[in-house]
């Protein structure tokens, strides 16, 4: 019986041992959202305190925030490395199918990128007639330079043996075989199985209190739309740390 009973013992997972290794220092940024002043904010803030780290942003530039324009435009202007985030997705989404994609990419912020480009009259449930019209109007806010940017933004990057995912996809599948879909929008295994490969998955994707890096797995989306706080982590050979910018408090009591 003991021995039939140990066929179906499950193997424990094996730990996740692989140390850091980057190519180069990396300044890994978490999901920005709009949130202009405080990506401005914490650039500087590494051009002054890590002014050797490669910069790579980890997606979702638009939406929930008020100035997504602004992030996009600075992005587009500065020498990083931008990976595709699921909001961009939906962006591009709504300007190739705007009435069957609207509604969702509204619901999910996309209110607040069009505001940042000057286009209102909107609200959660638009016909499809105003959607094809927003959309028209996104695409010349845009110009051909950005949206040409935003189709180009790839779906990972990888330095040494750490890779940036927007949503960390599926740790079973080799980093160059990934699915799209579980690029952009996770995988239900991410958070449970360690890869086997020794690569750790830098991603933003799912706010949480505090950055951390473990098990390979580096989170830095402390979610900056709703908390004030931006995050980039600092990758080097062996070690990880972590730089926050937080919004500057006003008014009584500050």
């Amino acid at each position: 019986m003991k021995s039939l009973l140990s066929r179906f013992r499950r193997s424990p997972k094996p730990a996740f041992t692989a140390p850091l290794a980057p190519e180069e220092p990396l300044a890994l940024i978490g999901d920005v959202h709009g949130t202009a002043a405080l990506l401005d904010g914490l650039l500087a803030r590494l051009k002054d305190e890590a002014p050797e780290h490669r910069v790579i942003m980890l997606g979702d530039y638009v939406d929930r925030g008020d100035h997504a324009a602004a992030v996009l435009r600075r992005l587009m202007a500065l020498d990083a490395v931008c990976v595709m985030g699921n909001h961009e997705a939906m962006c591009l989404d709504f300007l190739d199918k705007p009435a069957r994609a609207g509604e969702r990419w509204l619901r999910n912020g996309g209110l607040q990128t069009l505001a940042s480009f000057g286009i209102g009259g909107l609200g959660l449930a638009p016909t499809g007639e105003q959607l094809e019209e927003a959309a028209d109007r996104l695409s010349e806010a845009m110009g051909a330079e950005m949206i040409a940017w935003l189709r180009g933004l790839p779906m990972s990057h990888a330095s040494g043996n750490v890779v940036a995912i927007h949503a960390g996809g599926d740790p079973l599948t080799p980093i160059s075989e990934q699915r799209s879909q579980d690029c952009l929008w996770g995988h239900p295994r991410f958070a449970s199985e360690p890869r086997s490969d020794g690569m750790w998955v830098a991603h933003g994707h799912v706010i949480v209190p505090e950055p951390s890096a473990a098990a390979g797995r580096i989170a830095v989306d402390t979610g900056a739309y709703a908390t004030g706080c931006l995050t980039a982590a600092l990758v080097e050979e062996g070690s990880v740390r972590f730089l926050q910018h937080r919004a500057e408090k006003s008014g009584p009591g500050a």
